[in-house]
């Protein structure tokens, strides 16, 4: 660190904006210690999306440190319940942006940095990146005028840190809208190898998932991260109240659901034939496990036979019993989402 200059703390997904946002400052002598918020809903390393991009070759090829922070139960409450509502889907956008500017805040006051940056452009997010949620947004973070956003800060009001005269108006971009031209030829100009393509996004933003999240909000009771991670694979079915079934789409599908079993889950498979794994989570009842082995023979090789044998298995139980498929009324009827 060097004292004489100012420091400043990113919020920092790892896609091209919140990076140039970074080189933009950087440039101009601005120190920069970037900050990636993860979460269970798309904002993990890894998940093909701009949220979820890896954030350490930029930090590596520019020379800025990152440091990684979940955010846990905080998101799922407000996930479930935000103030400022949903967008689309289930995302809640408005809340959280709020919520990573406290946490960012709560670090820039421990590490005495100046001010917290951004990449957000203006007007180019119809639900949390307008002029006036914009403003509102810099308003309830109680951040004080310390939010700058380098990317479109010459089209919003002047900030702290350029009224204090740690930073100057001119450093600062006036990119609004939708295209991102000028960030492809920003990126170009820095000679930023890589970055993600703006077309993956917070799971949130996703109707299938979604639909999955508000049924598990709905029947979920004590809900688990493990039944996060479960919402991010196969194809769901609601049982009853009580139960819910999961089956693999293919091989690599059913392996991932044996790993994120529980020891009280319920496991069925077609015997001797193509069969997806099915998960049946839940307190089960006999009716339930007989719905759910008709589901199963539905989407496995024996779908046109007359009746096939379903292993069921748990901790308390293995047996077999035949089922004929199910049809399409209860495939309807139970399918969560698409």
């Amino acid at each position: 660190m060097n004292p004489n200059k100012p420091r400043a703390i990113a919020l920092y997904s790892g896609g091209l904006d919140s990076t140039l946002a970074i080189l933009v400052m950087m440039r101009h002598g601005v120190e920069i210690e970037a900050v990636k918020f993860l979460t269970h809903f798309g904002c993990d390393m890894g998940d093909h999306s701009s949220c979820g991009a890896d954030p350490y070759p930029a930090a590596e090829q520019f020379g800025f440190n990152v440091r990684l922070s979940h955010l846990g139960w905080k998101f799922v409450d407000i996930v479930r319940n935000p103030k400022h509502g949903h967008g689309r889907n289930m995302n809640p956008c408005i809340d959280c942006r709020l919520l990573m500017l406290r946490e960012a805040r709560d670090y820039m006051e421990m590490t005495k940095s100046d001010f917290i940056i951004t990449g957000e452009v203006l007007a180019q997010r119809p639900m949390s990146q307008m002029r006036k949620t914009m403003e509102m947004i810099s308003h309830e973070s109680d951040l004080d005028g310390r939010l700058v956003r380098p990317l479109s800060g010459r089209l919003l009001p002047p900030t702290k840190p350029e009224i204090d005269g740690l930073i100057k108006r001119e450093w600062l971009l006036d990119i609004c809208g939708r295209s991102r031209k000028r960030q492809i030829e920003l990126a170009r100009q820095f000679g930023l190898r890589s970055y993600p393509t703006p077309a993956g996004g917070c799971l949130l933003t996703d109707e299938n998932y979604s639909a999955r999240l508000r049924d598990l909000f709905t029947f979920g009771g004590g809900i688990e991260f493990n039944d996060f991670n479960l919402l991010r694979h196969g194809r769901h079915f609601r049982i009853s109240h009580k139960t819910k079934l999961i089956l693999g789409r293919n091989q690599k599908e059913n392996e991932t659901l044996l790993s994120l079993a529980r020891p009280d889950d319920t496991i069925l498979e077609v015997i001797d034939i193509g069969s997806p794994v099915g998960i049946l989570r839940g307190t089960a009842e006999p009716a339930d496990i007989e719905k759910s082995a008709a589901i199963i023979v539905r989407f496995s090789d024996a779908k046109n036979a007359d009746s096939a044998a379903v292993a069921v298995r748990s901790a308390h139980l293995s047996r077999q019993i035949d089922s004929a498929a199910a049809d399409d009324a209860l495939i309807a009827q139970c399918k969560i989402g698409k």
